[in-house]
């Protein structure tokens, strides 16, 4: 009995120690410099955690072991067999996914993959190729056939059946005790605080860090967070200590003592154009210290028009930066609130401000509107018309993501030139700088850089075309990134530079060019748009206008699970796992520190009354 338990216990960590050198195997270019002595580390330092993860998986052998001395061993073994089967594939499920999501999104495996796949099961594989997907699972079947024979060769023997009273009370009471002794390693020991990512970290390297964790505990602990109520979730500080910091980042100038100096258009209701540019970053623009010849319009248009050249994503994914731009709201380290649509329904909506006063709305994308909760999101919005891949011919359908951006522009800019009445809102976003960037255009032999200045081409050819049209002097041409994506390549999710984007705005009704090294982020758009064109924007607590000299200006960005916080003078990137700082620049980034965490607790106390 205590031999079954115990084999089970050691067999399941053993596999998930294994799993680690596959994991930094698969993502070689990420560990190309680590050392065998890392590998071991990795192992070692990852143990705990796989201990609580086995321990999980050793109820159920427990619990059998407990039955099995008063008979029903063949139905016994069925159970057992079959649970090993249901193991098995899912370990083997979950430590392939986590390895191939590992080296696009830079943490280990949560609930947000779920998500995606959920709302949207084609979209969620779109940047997977076919022969990827059927070598994945034929990866995935041969590695639980390989689990599942193990588990029965090496686990299953149970104990015997027995017709002594003694023995059997002895065998029960034995193993209640291996089942209590079960809890310390779930728990991570017999210390007030229990298991948690940080338990395993121990390197200066978070790559390190990572590879320790183990992927089952990683998605488990995003599960039950995910159930946990938001107003119990990053407690960070005295309630009244948050109330004050809070209210230092979202105090905001006398709009009356506006000079002329701020306002940047010189059209009262300009016609506004906000492009969405699918994973686009500062890394790409020559203009903001990245590569040349990659976004050749981009670094056009910002030299034609206003460019904020401290401008930040507020997260990682399309989901967070659409809340983030359309309705001034900051994303969240381990949720994306678009899940929720009770709660989307009380967010804020600067397209439908926008439309009470007059404005037509329309959105314009390639891809499945109905991904990740989007269509609820923008009808809730205000949008009424949303163009998406269904309402473009068949034979325009040409990417795994849906029709080209180059079709999605024309379309946009077809609809504007005929367009004639009041002023318009028209939101276009992006999909071609997508993996797997399969792209109508061959312009650079990089297949990411190429798939960058297709988006690039097809948008200068766009604003050439209204620059041409009788909509132009009154058009405003908002430019912004959803997030930075797949370029660089190996950047962390810890690098400031991985929220570095631009933001542009050009067009007829923007009055003279502009470098504006203001601090920003996403979520700010929405309370400058409106405070240039001269309406309120108190409802959107979060977001201020950057024009305004007396509002603070900041950046702010979460991916899981981590926050960061820039200020005029301090960088700083808090891990919320291990509540280490990873990153800091500057002399007050305690302070600064201080100020990002009461900002989280707070959008997490606004969260929970939603």
């Amino acid at each position: 009995m205590a031999t079954f338990i115990l084999g089970n216990f050691i067999g399941f960590a053993v596999l998930a120690m294994l799993m680690k050198p596959f994991f930094m195997l698969y993502n070689h270019a990420i560990y190309v410099e680590a050392t065998l002595k890392d590998y071991v580390a990795v192992m070692w330092h990852g143990l705990p955690m796989d201990f609580s993860v086995s321990g999980y998986l050793s109820i159920v052998p427990a619990l059998l072991a407990l039955v099995a001395p008063f008979g029903g061993g063949d139905v016994l073994r069925r159970i057992a067999k079959t649970y090993y089967a249901v193991v098995a594939l899912l370990l083997a499920m979950i430590f392939i996914v986590d390895a191939v999501l590992y080296s696009y999104w830079g943490f280990r495996l949560d609930t947000t993959p779920l998500f995606y796949f959920y709302s949207s099961p084609s979209d969620a594989m779109a940047s997977v190729g076919a022969g990827f997907i059927v070598l994945g699972v034929v990866v995935w079947l041969l590695l639980s056939l390989g689990i599942y024979s193990i588990a029965v060769r090496c686990l299953l023997p149970l104990p015997t059946t027995t017709t002594k009273v003694r023995e059997r009370i002895q065998t029960v009471v034995m193993t209640l005790v291996l089942m209590g002794l079960l809890i310390i390693p779930i728990r991570g020991g017999v210390t007030t605080s229990t298991m948690n990512l940080g338990n395993v970290y121990y390197s200066q390297n978070q790559r390190l860090n990572h590879a320790a964790v183990n992927p089952c505990f990683s998605l488990l602990r995003s599960w039950i967070d995910g159930a946990t109520k938001l107003s119990d979730q990053y407690r960070l500080m005295d309630a009244t200590e948050a109330d004050s910091l809070f209210s230092q980042l979202v105090k905001t100038g006398d709009r009356s003592n506006k000079g002329e100096e701020t306002q940047l258009l010189r059209v009262h209701r300009p016609n506004i154009v906000i492009v969405v540019l699918e994973s686009f970053s500062a890394q790409i623009m020559q203009e903001l210290g990245g590569l040349p010849r990659v976004a050749v319009n981009m670094d056009r248009l910002a030299r034609e028009g206003v460019l904020f050249t401290r401008f930040y994503a507020n997260s990682f994914r399309t989901d967070r930066g659409l809340v983030s731009i359309l309705a001034g709201y900051p994303a969240q380290p381990t949720m994306s609130i678009m899940k929720y649509t009770e709660k989307v329904e009380t967010l804020p909506s600067l397209p439908r401000e926008l439309s009470n006063e007059g404005y037509d709305l329309q959105y314009y994308y390639g891809g499945d509107a109905d991904f990740t909760n989007m269509r609820s999101f923008l009808t809730t919005a205000g949008f009424e018309k949303i163009v998406a891949d269904v309402d473009f011919p068949v034979n325009l359908r040409l990417s795994k993501w849906g029709v080209p951006d180059g079709y999605v522009f024309d379309r946009a800019a077809k609809d504007i030139e005929q367009y004639r009445g009041k002023p318009f809102l028209k939101v276009i976003q992006t999909s071609s700088s997508h993996e797997p960037y399969d792209v109508p255009y061959h312009r650079l032999s990089n297949k990411v850089l190429n798939a960058f200045a297709y988006a690039d081409d097809c948008l200068g050819k766009f604003v050439e075309r209204l620059r041409r049209s009788k909509q132009w002097d009154n058009t405003l041409i908002v430019l912004v990134p959803d997030h930075l994506g797949c370029y660089p390549e190996d950047i962390s999710n810890y690098d400031f530079a991985r929220y570095h984007i631009p933001l542009i705005m050009v067009g007829g009704a923007v009055k003279e060019s502009h470098r504006i090294d203001i601090i920003g982020s996403q979520i700010d758009i929405a309370a400058t748009l409106l405070s240039q064109l001269g309406m309120p924007h108190h409802q959107f607590t979060f977001s201020k206008d950057m024009m305004d000299s007396r509002a603070p200006h900041f950046g702010y960005f979460t991916v899981p699970n981590a926050l960061g916080m820039i200020t005029s003078t301090d960088s700083v990137m808090y891990d919320l796992d291990t509540k280490t700082t990873v990153q800091k620049r500057g002399k007050h980034t305690d302070y600064t520190l201080k100020l990002g965490k009461a900002y989280l607790q707070k959008l997490y106390d606004d969260l929970s009354k939603r």
